[in-house]
C-alpha cells in the first residue's frame, strides 16, 4: 500500500472513530507520558500486554534507544507483565534498535512484517503472540491517527501520550515535523468530534 493510501486510510477510519478519538483526547492529561503511567495501575485494570510505540514514547525521534528515564519505565513494565508481554509496534523498527533491546531486554519482541499503523494488523499479531484477545492490550503512542486510532480499529485499548520526548538539538527538523503531524492530527479530531 502506497504511501498517499496509508495516510488517506488514516483520515478516513479516523472521521469513522471520530467519537473514540474525540473521547481520548478530551480524557488525557496534557501531561501524559509513560513516566505519569503507573504500570501496576494499568495492571490492575485489566491490562495484560503492553504495545509500545517508539519515537516520542520511549525516545525523541531518530534515537537508537529509549531514554534512561523510559528504560527504568520499562524495567518496572517487565517486572509487572513479564517481560515477554512488552511489545515494541513501531512504524520505524529499525536495526539498532532491535540490537539494542536484544541486549537490555531480550524477550521484547518488535513487530515487523505487517501495514503500519494505524491498520490493526500489528496489533492482530501481538494477540495472536501473547495469546490474549486484544481487549487486553494497550496501545501507548504519542500519535492518534496511526497508533491510538489501530488500537481503535483492532479492538485494542488506546494510551495516548500527548507530552512526547523530543530532542529539538538532536533532530530538530523531524520534531518540528512531527509537532505539526501531532497538532494536525489533534485539530481533525476537535473539527470532527460531536459537540
Amino acid at each position: 500500500m502506497g504511501f498517499c493510501e496509508h495516510i488517506l486510510y488514516g483520515f478516513s477510519r479516523g472521521f469513522h472513530n471520530r467519537h473514540e478519538l474525540g473521547r481520548l483526547l478530551d480524557t488525557t492529561p496534557h501531561d501524559c507520558s509513560i513516566l505519569t503511567i503507573d504500570p501496576m495501575t494499568l495492571h490492575s485494570d485489566g491490562v495484560k500486554v503492553l504495545a509500545l510505540d517508539f519515537d516520542g514514547v520511549l525516545s525523541p525521534h531518530g534515537f537508537a534507544a529509549p531514554l534512561p528515564l523510559a528504560e527504568a519505565w520499562l524495567t518496572r513494565c517487565a517486572a509487572i507483565f513479564g517481560e515477554d508481554k512488552l511489545f515494541i509496534l513501531s512504524n520505524k523498527p529499525t536495526q539498532e534498535r532491535k540490537e539494542w533491546f536484544e541486549r537490555h531486554f531480550p524477550a521484547i519482541r518488535f513487530i515487523s512484517g505487517v501495514r503500519k499503523k494505524p491498520f490493526p494488523d500489528g496489533l492482530k499479531k501481538i494477540g495472536e503472540l501473547a495469546r490474549v484477545p486484544l481487549t487486553d492490550i494497550l496501545m501507548v503512542d504519542d500519535r492518534l491517527l496511526t497508533g491510538c486510532l489501530g488500537a481503535v480499529n483492532a479492538g485494542a485499548r488506546p494510551c495516548y501520550i500527548r507530552r512526547p520526548f523530543i530532542s529539538f538539538s538532536r533532530n530538530t527538523a523531524a520534531e518540528i515535523f512531527f509537532m505539526l503531524l501531532r497538532s494536525t492530527e489533534r485539530v481533525f479530531v476537535m473539527l470532527c468530534k460531536p459537540f
